[in-house]
């Protein structure tokens, strides 16, 4: 009996040593929030203050200092997170997750984005604040990584740390603005359509063939391949561990459309959702600097910022900036290709690639002058078809961190504009305001012509030398207003109006947004902060409405059945709001894809309709195809007797709504809300590991929104009926130049990337319900609501 109670008291004594150790570990893993620190490379103390939400504000002696800092505080909530974006474009993601990501590391090691960063490097210099600035921030991260506990991510996966370098900086914005790019799903895919079912199907997709172009040859073999190609880049920027950008809003407001005469500023980038979400806030103040700023994972520029001075955002610009070009093989030498009349060599780069628990697999990738030859990377691509990749982002040189830099120190509007001139890729909206009274947006990117009149949407021919780039045009041809008439300026990503004589090649989303937007700004001239902040939140369509108006125009009530009859009265009486409580929502979402499968279905095949779905162009679609009485689109190819019209196909869909969701949640209309099919989960990478899912993943939740409302929420459409959110605002900031120390914020989950701290998921409900809190800049209420790290010099 002794024995049994000395057992059984060694066992306690184990369970409790064990449980006190993993308390220990864990706490020891959590952001160091107060205390004294001392760092290298600083000559001054710092202080920083870390307020209720956990954003710190920096308070340094010079600006240098204020970097070390920034790059330490930075890596201690999001080591990880900076892991995964530098490991993206010089493809080493199978290093530390395996054979899964190996498709993802060939694709993104050929772009050449590594390339353009080390040529970027050479040219960037040494001497100017960029570097200087840069190199501080990177001394930050690396001596957090040295002396700061290891994220528990790098212990579950094993995970070597090394030293960050000025390199990681660019690769981790070459994938940033990569991730910007619709071409890769839309121009193969658009050239199968045309190979597939010919030039009337694409005229009916407002897609303009120009008869006279000279057309790549048709064959089967073509078509299968455009098609691989859209499915193997969809799937890995899908898989991706790191969110792609891809959308936006934002609008600034002038002092005469204001009750209080000062500008008011407002944007909320669309980024797909991942936890930790995409935005580290953080608050420098130096003499001679002040910035609040938003940035990115191992940036040390803030994309998004403002101060007492000025305010700066960015939206997508959706420009057409990579194009495909079909080459030609030499008929015997496998090193060349065919241009114009002659061949030429392409020229070849080998790439070994790490695999985890595998053997190092070797990628040898040919460039032609117009660049990389996908077909080399991309596994399930036929070699017989040549397809080289044009992106102007590695085509000329990369000055984008100078043009981060100079927005984010400017002492005036022009500044920001010298620096917005400075991007050639991405192509972004630079949106701006200011204390004085001015607005301004500016669209960034090297914008071109090519010879030809071909159109740049579908595969170019990269033999006759005809669709090669004619001539850049001049930053001053790039769209823009500054301090326009009608007292605001803004963007949706929809399209720009003429550049250079001619509306610019681009991957443009729908009108639904900026034409809410419009409607909401022009009639009013006394906005305020309060009402920003309701429209920024605002979730109704300014468009279905119209498609609905269309459909009930065309159908015959007396056809239906009286359950189908009471789902057409539901959206009959819909204002377009898409609130988790309402009906409508759910009946639209379900109606506009059966309406869309069955228009384009039987012409495409699966997986042809399956990629056209994932465009922005199918969005463009669903209004423009419905006013169109007579479309080569509407008759069902499959049945052989008979020609389908618009009516039939409209009819049919909603039959089959109702049918589905009747299935789906049952025979009561009451049930079908919205807020059961359309839920947001933020997925941290480890959460697709069960056990691991409820520590690291955030949600779910029944959301408001929907796709290109203001409030955007993007989503797939398939035969589930679920409409899983998986993107949307990544933030909402509203700045008020009247009252410039309590503009306003939110972050859809929270500001720290370390599960351990309490600052994971604390912004996530407030998110969900549409809610703010202050971006702090007054130094009192900081102190007041703040915990207090002090940074002291180390001697070295």
């Amino acid at each position: 009996m002794k024995i049994l109670k000395k057992i059984l008291l060694l066992i306690i004594i184990i369970v409790v040593f064990a449980i006190i150790s993993g308390i220990l570990y864990f706490n020891s893993l959590k952001p160091n929030y107060s205390g004294d620190l001392k760092l290298t490379g600083i000559e001054n103390k710092s202080e920083i203050y870390f307020d209720d939400f956990g954003i710190p504000h920096i308070y340094a002696e010079n600006q240098l200092d204020a970097m070390v800092a920034l790059g330490y505080t930075h890596a201690q909530d999001r080591l990880w997170q900076m892991e995964l974006m530098r490991r993206i474009a010089p493809g080493r993601l199978s290093e530390i997750f395996g054979e899964d990501m190996l498709q993802n590391d060939k694709f993104f090691a050929s772009l050449g984005i590594e390339e353009a960063a080390i040529k970027s490097i050479e040219k960037l210099n040494k001497n100017s604040e960029t570097y200087k600035l840069a190199t501080a921030y990177l001394n930050g991260i690396n001596q957090f990584m040295d002396n700061g506990p290891t994220p528990i991510e790098f212990t579950l996966i094993g995970i070597e740390k090394e030293h960050y370098n000025l390199k990681d900086i660019y690769n981790i914005l070459g994938y940033m603005s990569f991730s910007f790019a619709m071409a890769h799903k839309t121009d193969p895919l658009l050239t199968a359509i045309k190979e597939k079912l010919g030039t009337t199907y694409l005229k009916d997709l407002n897609i303009n063939i120009d008869p006279k172009t000279t057309l790549i040859k048709n064959s089967k073999k073509s078509v299968e391949n455009y098609m691989d190609i859209v499915a193997s880049v969809t799937e890995i920027m899908k898989k991706s561990p790191i969110p792609p950008f891809i959308g936006s809003n934002s609008w600034v407001v002038s002092a005469n459309k204001t009750s209080t005469g000062n500008v008011l500023f407002a944007n909320d980038p669309h980024i797909s959702y991942s936890q930790p979400g995409t935005w580290y806030e953080a608050h420098i103040t130096t003499p001679n600097y002040e910035m609040y700023g938003y940035y990115i994972a191992g940036v040390p520029f803030p994309l998004l910022g403002h101060n007492r001075n000025y305010a700066y955002g960015l939206t997508m610009f959706e420009n057409d900036d990579i194009d495909f070009y079909k080459e030609e093989h030499h008929p015997s030498e496998k090193n060349k290709y065919k241009f114009k009349n002659k061949y030429l060599e392409y020229t070849t780069i080998s790439k070994t690639i790490k695999v985890k628990d595998a053997t190092p697999v070797t990628i040898t990738v040919r460039n032609s002058h117009h660049g990389p030859i996908i077909n080399d990377v991309l596994e399930t691509v036929s070699e017989e078809n040549p397809i080289a990749m044009s992106w102007i982002y590695t085509q000329l040189d990369g000055i984008v961190l100078d043009a981060l830099y100079t927005i984010s120190r400017a002492t005036s509007k022009e500044d920001v504009k010298k620096g917005a001139s400075l991007i050639h890729a991405p192509g972004l909206n630079i949106m701006y305001g200011d204390s004085k009274g001015n607005i301004a947006w500016w669209a960034t990117g090297k914008l071109y012509k090519i010879k030809s009149d071909s159109n740049r949407k579908l595969i170019l021919n990269g033999v006759s030398g005809e669709d090669e780039i004619a001539k850049y045009l001049d930053f001053e041809e790039n769209p823009s207003a500054e301090n326009p008439k009608w007292n605001y300026v803004y963007s949706a990503n929809n399209q720009p109006d003429t550049i250079s004589n001619s509306l610019y090649p681009g991957y443009y989303l729908p009108e639904d947004r900026a034409k809410r937007i419009v409607h909401l700004l022009n009639p009013k001239n006394n906005w305020n902060k309060e009402d920003m902040a309701t429209m920024i939140n605002d979730v109704t369509s300014a468009v279905a409405p119209d498609v609905i108006k269309e459909f009930t125009t065309i159908i015959d009530l007396s056809s239906f059945t009286k359950k189908e009859q009471e789902t057409i009265s539901i959206l009959k009486n819909w204002d377009g709001s898409n609130t988790p409580d309402n009906i409508a929502p759910t009946i639209y979402n379900k109606w506009v894809y059966l309406y869309l499968k069955n228009t384009f279905k039987d012409e495409l095949g699966d997986k042809l309709f399956t990629q056209l779905m994932d465009t922005h162009l199918i969005k463009r679609t669903i209004a423009d195809l419905i006013k169109k009485d007579s479309t080569i689109w509407w008759d069902d190819v499959t049945t052989k007797k008979s020609i389908e019209t618009r009516k039939d196909i409209v009819s049919k869909s909603l039959t089959e709504t109702v049918a589905s969701l009747e299935k789906q949640l049952g025979s009561e209309i009451k049930n079908w809300n919205w807020g059961k099919v359309h839920t947001l989960e933020h997925n941290h990478p480890l959460g697709v590991i069960p056990a691991l899912k409820k520590y690291f993943n955030v949600g779910p939740f029944a959301i408001k929104g929907a796709r290109e409302v203001i409030d955007n929420r993007g989503y797939d459409y398939n035969e589930t009926g679920l409409y899983t959110v998986n993107s949307g605002p990544s933030t909402r900031r509203i700045i008020d130049f009247s009252d410039i120390e309590n503009s306003i914020s939110i972050l859809p989950t929270g500001q720290s990337g370390n599960p351990f701290s309490k600052h994971y998921k604390d912004q996530a409900e407030m998110y969900n319900n549409g809610k703010f809190r202050k971006m702090k800049l007054n130094k009192e209420e900081i102190i007041n609501s703040s915990t207090k790290l002090t940074i002291l010099p180390k001697n070295e």
